[in-house]
């Protein structure tokens, strides 16, 4: 059987987001949270945020060699960011932006499994490929866009040439699908414009990755079998399944294989199941394994993080 081994000598190079999260551990929702009060929780935590951040140091945490590429601000709390990445052995490619102050998040995590954030993120939305330096991806061998949404500019026309420059490096390219903060906000124009800037770059995209709920919702499908249909026809390769209690999906040529979820005794970490697992399948990307033991070696190491048993995401110091 894949063993971690095979995460040795893996490569990945992320873009994405990096912020402070300020999380709660989980507590009651209800209608009491709109009325004034106060609320106690047994923990609030300050970590490292942002998809793009997670996912580095879940890479580097399981021994890969990790680049990131991100932005902050010239702020005491962008430096923070920015030692923190250095600290845990990750090559730092952070662009400093005087005009555009680092962003914190406030991750608000109920006791029912959902969660809502409460964010404000500059230096992350104004991300654009000149602040990428991009002859540093020479030397890896996967890139993760992360956060896609988030950046205008990345959005439209950046990602593309984010995405030839990597494919044309011999670069595998994997894409976080994750939830758009503009969906049951802006217009259906504004909506459809943004999904469509995505769809564009699909051809170009090794490993699409997403929960149910995003792919469906990026597809404007209702049924997960018709939105993998799409994805591979709009150009996908192949898409990593985030399914929750059911366990990690992998879809390649028309065929989606599931790995049922490792065993949890406990529920310590409810945040950045997703991230675990999307990482483990970029790391372990082209290992000759079936890909039946990808996902069960990726779940185990899932499992092993929600209960606490390995911390991917850093605490802030």
């Amino acid at each position: 059987m894949l063993s971690e081994t095979a995460f040795q000598g893996a490569s990945l190079c992320v873009v994405g987001n990096i912020n402070r999260d300020i999380k709660t551990s989980p507590f009651r929702p209800g209608n009491h949270l709109f009325r004034d009060g106060e609320t106690s929780v047994p923990t609030i935590q300050e970590t490292i945020g942002g998809g793009g951040a997670n996912s580095a140091f879940a890479a580097a945490a399981l021994g890969a060699k990790v680049a990131f590429f991100a932005k902050v601000g010239t702020d005491e709390l962008g430096k923070r960011l920015e030692q923190c990445v250095i600290k845990h052995g990750i090559s730092s490619r952070l662009k400093q932006d005087p005009a555009h102050p680092t962003g914190t998040s406030i991750n608000l995590t109920f006791d029912n499994g959902h969660r809502h954030f409460i964010s404000c993120l500059p230096n992350n939305e104004s991300l654009c490929l000149e602040d990428l330096e991009l002859s540093a991806l020479g030397g890896y061998d996967h890139l993760l866009r992360a956060d896609v949404w988030f950046s205008r500019q990345m959005l439209f026309g950046g990602n593309e040439e984010l995405f030839r420059w990597a494919r044309r490096s011999g670069m595998a390219v994997s894409l976080d699908l994750n939830w758009d903060p503009r969906w049951g906000v802006a217009d259906l124009e504004e909506i459809q414009q943004r999904k469509q800037a995505i769809r564009s770059v699909l051809p170009w995209v090794t490993l699409a990755h997403g929960n149910i709920r995003e792919l469906n919702e990026f597809a404007d499908s209702d049924e997960l079998e018709e939105t993998l249909k799409l994805l591979q026809d709009w150009g996908v390769e192949a898409v990593v399944v985030h399914m929750g209690s059911r366990g990690a999906g992998y879809y390649y040529k028309g065929n989606l294989l599931v790995e049922p979820p490792a065993p949890v005794q406990r529920q310590i970490n409810t945040t950045g199941t997703g991230d675990v697992l999307s990482v483990c399948l970029m790391l372990l990307h082209g290992c000759a394994a079936p890909i039946q033991e990808h996902l069960c070696l990726a779940n185990a190491i899932v499992a092993q993080f929600i209960e606490g048993q390995r911390q991917f995401i850093p605490k802030l110091t």
